[in-house]
């Protein structure tokens, strides 16, 4: 007997000897940081402390928000309205307000910008505008105060439980992973994979610029397939990556020569006429162009997607083979493939099928209540079933030792 028990004896007496320790743990294998904890209890049951405070913190964040929603509100409006005031000659106004003054931002500062709406001019329309905007940040105010009293009202109401649940506890617990062997991925056309390698950036394959490759997918698993979508996507991307670096050139041949014509002909040649363009200056375009490095953004729709002509003038226009292939080098050995590689630009998810979630190991565990065999499944703690086929297989083999402990101990 423990310590523990020993003296849970001595105060309790027999009762003491049903105490279990039900204290929630983290399944085998897991560790993280616990970011949050939510306490549920039912309707009309009394809350404890912890959960009153957790509640009242709750609340306190809800109104934050809501004040930082105001302030902003509050700061667009009548920024809006100044603009919109600033200039006229004012008809009427808040207490203390002459007539006939000219509104500038020094008058209006001198009222509470509560009474700033009070302000009229002999223009109709203006007038008509402002009382249209009034209207939208009086309604918009509502709102707020309304959806966070809502938020207040479900937070404090109690919550719909399983029967026979009084209260129940939810710990949060964050756990960050690197991709590793064994993880799932896969793009935007079903086209998933595990990660078979990883291997140092060196050792990648590279493009004659040194640009190594970030992920290799196996060629053999488009054919059958016939998923063209991906490779379309990868053309695509390179294009894309290739007209920013265009862009990047333009702008550096710029800032030594000052050649405005140049600057906007690589903007043409991407953007074709746009109005857009054409009105901003050279710094505006400079601006743009900076946060165009590194590829333009590109968007195709479903069913009205760029076509392959498309995607092929985008590539020629970028100074790339139309192919969309480039001669890449072994990070290993320095030398190049002997066939052209599909090279592009895509993206990558990493799916909710991490090896660190599957992996399972047990040796004594649970049992069935009924059948007094191991329970199965990584949830239950359960072990790998070993069944009639594998049975055969022991049998086969003339492993009979090995078969009787899988018969007998080990089920």
């Amino acid at each position: 007997m423990t310590p523990e028990e020993k003296l849970l004896r001595a105060i309790f007496g027999e009762k003491a000897s049903d105490v279990r320790d039900t204290s929630l743990r983290v399944p085998p294998g897991v560790q993280g940081t616990i970011v949050e904890v939510r306490v549920f209890n039912r309707h009309g049951v009394d809350k404890d402390e912890r959960a009153q405070a957790i509640e009242r913190e709750e609340i306190e964040r809800l109104a934050k928000d809501r004040d930082d929603e105001q302030a902003i509100l509050d700061r667009n409006t009548f920024a809006r309205l100044a603009e919109i005031l600033t200039g006229k000659t004012g008809l009427a106004g808040p207490k203390g307000f002459k007539k006939d003054t000219v509104i500038t931002r020094e008058v209006m500062s001198e009222f509470p910008r509560s009474q700033w709406w009070l302000f009229a001019t002999a223009d109709d329309a203006l007038m008509t505008e402002i009382e249209a905007m009034r209207k939208q940040y009086d309604e918009s105010k509502k709102r707020l105060e309304q959806r966070f009293l809502d938020k207040v009202e479900k937070l404090q109401r109690g919550d719909e439980l399983p029967p026979g649940v009084m209260k129940m506890v939810k710990v949060f617990v964050a756990v960050k992973r690197k991709i590793q062997p064994g993880d799932k991925m896969a793009g935007r056309h079903g086209n998933k994979g595990v990660v078979s390698r990883i291997v140092p950036a060196e050792d990648m394959p590279f493009l004659e610029d040194g640009t190594h490759a970030d992920i290799v997918l196996n060629p053999l698993g488009v054919p059958s397939r016939m998923n063209v979508g991906q490779i379309l996507e990868t053309h695509l991307g390179w294009a894309a990556a290739g007209l920013g670096k265009q862009i990047g050139k333009a702008i550096d041949a710029y800032r030594k020569a000052h050649d405005s014509k140049a600057l906007r002909a690589s903007f043409d040649a991407v953007y074709e006429d746009n109005e857009i363009i054409a009105s901003m200056d050279d710094a505006e375009l400079i601006e743009m162009g900076q946060n165009l490095r590194r590829g333009v953004p590109i968007a195709t729709p479903v069913f009205n997607g760029a076509k392959e002509s498309d995607i092929e003038r985008l590539l020629e226009q970028a100074g790339l083979h139309s192919s969309g292939q480039s001669t890449l080098y072994d990070g290993r050995t320095g030398e190049p493939f002997d066939r052209k590689v599909t090279m592009g630009y895509i993206y990558m998810l990493k799916l909710h099928h991490l090896v660190d979630d599957k992996i399972h190991a047990r040796s004594i565990g649970p049992y069935s209540l009924v059948t007094q065999q191991p329970l199965g499944g990584k949830a239950q703690f359960g072990g790998q079933r070993f069944g009639e086929m594998e049975v055969w297989a022991l049998e086969a083999y003339g492993a009979a030792y090995t078969l009787q402990e899988m018969l007998t101990v080990k089920s």
